[in-house]
Protein backbone atom coordinates (compact mmCIF):
# COMPACT_ATOMS: atom_id res chain seq x y z
CA UNK A 1 0.00 0.00 0.00
CA UNK A 2 2.91 2.26 0.68
CA UNK A 3 4.38 1.69 -2.55
CA UNK A 4 1.11 2.59 -4.22
CA UNK A 5 1.00 5.97 -2.59
CA UNK A 6 4.84 6.64 -3.31
CA UNK A 7 4.35 6.19 -6.76
CA UNK A 8 0.78 8.10 -6.78
CA UNK A 9 2.79 11.00 -5.03
CA UNK A 10 5.67 10.77 -8.02
CA UNK A 11 3.55 10.56 -10.62
CA UNK A 12 1.65 13.77 -9.37
CA UNK A 13 4.61 15.85 -8.65
CA UNK A 14 5.91 14.69 -12.33
CA UNK A 15 2.55 15.88 -13.72
CA UNK A 16 2.74 19.29 -11.86
CA UNK A 17 6.17 20.05 -12.13
CA UNK A 18 7.17 17.94 -15.31
CA UNK A 19 4.73 19.71 -17.92
CA UNK A 20 5.49 22.67 -20.05
CA UNK A 21 4.37 24.43 -22.86
CA UNK A 22 6.41 22.45 -25.44
CA UNK A 23 5.64 19.03 -23.89
CA UNK A 24 1.59 19.71 -23.62
CA UNK A 25 1.82 20.64 -27.16
CA UNK A 26 3.87 17.88 -28.25
CA UNK A 27 0.91 15.88 -26.55
CA UNK A 28 -1.82 17.32 -28.17
CA UNK A 29 -0.07 17.28 -31.41
CA UNK A 30 -0.02 14.04 -30.69
CA UNK A 31 -3.76 13.34 -29.41
CA UNK A 32 -4.67 14.91 -32.60
CA UNK A 33 -2.61 12.58 -34.99
CA UNK A 34 -4.30 9.48 -33.66
CA UNK A 35 -7.55 11.13 -34.06
CA UNK A 36 -6.95 12.18 -37.42
CA UNK A 37 -5.65 8.60 -38.30
CA UNK A 38 -8.78 7.07 -36.14
CA UNK A 39 -10.85 8.78 -38.22
CA UNK A 40 -9.26 7.95 -41.53
CA UNK A 41 -9.39 4.43 -40.82
CA UNK A 42 -12.74 4.35 -39.93
CA UNK A 43 -13.45 6.45 -43.15
CA UNK A 44 -11.70 3.93 -44.96
CA UNK A 45 -13.34 0.85 -43.49
CA UNK A 46 -17.05 2.54 -44.24
CA UNK A 47 -16.06 3.21 -47.75
CA UNK A 48 -14.93 0.06 -48.23
CA UNK A 49 -18.15 -1.87 -46.69
CA UNK A 50 -20.34 0.57 -48.87
CA UNK A 51 -18.68 -0.51 -52.19
CA UNK A 52 -19.08 -3.67 -51.17
CA UNK A 53 -22.73 -3.33 -51.24
CA UNK A 54 -22.73 -1.29 -54.23
CA UNK A 55 -21.02 -4.58 -55.97
CA UNK A 56 -23.13 -7.08 -54.36
CA UNK A 57 -26.40 -4.49 -55.78
CA UNK A 58 -25.23 -4.67 -58.78
CA UNK A 59 -24.64 -8.22 -59.42
CA UNK A 60 -28.27 -8.70 -58.12
CA UNK A 61 -29.62 -5.98 -61.07
CA UNK A 62 -27.35 -8.07 -63.47
CA UNK A 63 -29.08 -11.51 -62.31
CA UNK A 64 -32.60 -10.37 -61.82
CA UNK A 65 -31.99 -8.77 -65.86
CA UNK A 66 -31.21 -12.15 -67.05
CA UNK A 67 -33.72 -13.58 -65.30
CA UNK A 68 -36.16 -11.17 -67.21
CA UNK A 69 -34.67 -11.59 -70.31
CA UNK A 70 -34.91 -15.51 -69.84
CA UNK A 71 -38.54 -15.00 -69.19
CA UNK A 72 -39.24 -12.72 -72.15
CA UNK A 73 -37.84 -15.84 -74.53
CA UNK A 74 -39.82 -18.47 -72.75
CA UNK A 75 -43.16 -16.41 -73.13
CA UNK A 76 -42.17 -16.18 -76.44
CA UNK A 77 -41.52 -19.55 -76.75
CA UNK A 78 -45.02 -20.06 -75.47
CA UNK A 79 -46.70 -17.57 -77.74
CA UNK A 80 -44.61 -19.52 -80.75
CA UNK A 81 -46.63 -21.77 -83.30
CA UNK A 82 -43.97 -24.51 -82.69
CA UNK A 83 -44.67 -24.42 -78.87
CA UNK A 84 -48.78 -24.54 -78.97
CA UNK A 85 -48.45 -27.88 -81.77
CA UNK A 86 -45.91 -29.17 -79.95
CA UNK A 87 -48.37 -29.01 -76.60
CA UNK A 88 -51.72 -30.18 -78.59
CA UNK A 89 -49.72 -32.99 -79.74
CA UNK A 90 -48.05 -33.88 -76.43
CA UNK A 91 -51.30 -33.43 -73.81
CA UNK A 92 -54.06 -33.78 -76.63
CA UNK A 93 -52.84 -36.57 -78.89
CA UNK A 94 -53.71 -33.58 -82.01
CA UNK A 95 -52.81 -35.27 -85.26
CA UNK A 96 -52.23 -33.34 -88.60
CA UNK A 97 -53.54 -34.46 -91.38
CA UNK A 98 -52.31 -37.56 -92.97
CA UNK A 99 -50.08 -38.59 -90.26
CA UNK A 100 -51.63 -41.11 -87.80
CA UNK A 101 -50.84 -42.40 -84.31
CA UNK A 102 -48.70 -45.46 -83.56
CA UNK A 103 -48.60 -46.98 -80.26
CA UNK A 104 -45.52 -48.95 -79.25
CA UNK A 105 -44.79 -51.97 -76.93
CA UNK A 106 -42.90 -51.30 -73.72
CA UNK A 107 -39.02 -52.53 -74.31
CA UNK A 108 -38.23 -56.06 -73.62
CA UNK A 109 -35.42 -56.51 -70.87
CA UNK A 110 -33.04 -57.49 -73.71
CA UNK A 111 -33.19 -54.12 -75.53
CA UNK A 112 -32.60 -52.41 -72.55
CA UNK A 113 -30.04 -53.88 -71.70
CA UNK A 114 -28.24 -54.12 -75.94
CA UNK A 115 -26.15 -50.51 -75.70
CA UNK A 116 -24.86 -51.79 -71.67
CA UNK A 117 -22.95 -54.35 -73.04
CA UNK A 118 -21.27 -52.19 -75.73
CA UNK A 119 -20.83 -49.57 -73.11
CA UNK A 120 -18.67 -52.12 -70.83
CA UNK A 121 -16.89 -53.17 -73.56
CA UNK A 122 -15.57 -49.35 -74.65
CA UNK A 123 -14.79 -49.10 -70.95
CA UNK A 124 -12.83 -52.18 -70.36
CA UNK A 125 -11.11 -50.61 -74.01
CA UNK A 126 -9.90 -47.73 -72.64
CA UNK A 127 -9.17 -48.69 -68.85
CA UNK A 128 -6.61 -50.77 -71.53
CA UNK A 129 -4.92 -47.91 -72.77
CA UNK A 130 -1.78 -47.45 -71.16
CA UNK A 131 -1.05 -43.86 -70.05
CA UNK A 132 2.44 -42.55 -70.82
CA UNK A 133 4.79 -42.28 -67.67
CA UNK A 134 5.07 -38.46 -65.90
CA UNK A 135 8.64 -37.94 -67.69
CA UNK A 136 7.29 -38.75 -71.31
CA UNK A 137 3.93 -36.84 -70.78
CA UNK A 138 6.64 -33.52 -69.39
CA UNK A 139 8.74 -34.17 -72.71
CA UNK A 140 5.92 -34.18 -75.02
CA UNK A 141 4.43 -31.30 -73.26
CA UNK A 142 7.82 -29.52 -73.37
CA UNK A 143 9.19 -30.41 -76.39
CA UNK A 144 6.05 -31.00 -78.46
CA UNK A 145 7.12 -34.91 -78.37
Amino acid sequence: MNKLKQKARRLKYKLTHGLSVNRVLVLLFIACCLAWTYGAIVSLSRNWQLEQRIINKRREVKLLELEVDTLELENQYYASEEYQELAAREKENKLLPGESLVYLPKNSEAAKNKHKEIDETAAVAVAEVKQPSNFRQWLSFLLGL
